[in-house]
C-alpha cells in the first residue's frame, strides 16, 4: 500500500484513469462488432452505413491513445476492404 498522501492520490489517480480507458476500450470493441456483424448480415448499404457511423469511434479511440493508430488504421482497412468485397 502507498505510505505517503502523494502516492495515494497517484493510486487513485490510476484506479480512476484505468476505469476510464476500460470503458473506451469496450466502446472500440463494440463498434467493431457492429461493422461486422453488418458485413455479415450481407447487405453492403446496412454494413456501409455502420462503418461510417462508427469509424470516428474508431479514430477518436486512437486520438486519446488507447489503442495505436496503425491498429486503428489497419481495422478501418480490413473493414472498408470487407464492404467492398460485399
Amino acid at each position: 500500500m502507498a505510505n505517503t498522501a502523494q502516492t495515494r492520490k497517484r493510486a487513485r489517480q490510476n484506479d480512476t484513469e484505468r476505469a476510464h480507458n476500460a470503458s473506451l476500450r469496450t466502446m472500440f470493441r463494440t463498434a467493431l462488432k457492429k461493422i461486422v456483424k453488418a458485413i455479415q448480415s450481407g447487405d453492403k448499404k446496412v454494413a456501409k452505413e455502420q462503418y461510417d457511423k462508427n469509424i470516428p469511434v474508431i479514430d477518436r479511440i486512437a486520438d486519446k491513445k488507447i489503442i495505436h493508430k496503425n491498429k486503428a488504421a489497419r481495422h478501418k482497412s480490413r473493414l472498408n476492404s470487407a464492404i467492398k468485397a460485399l
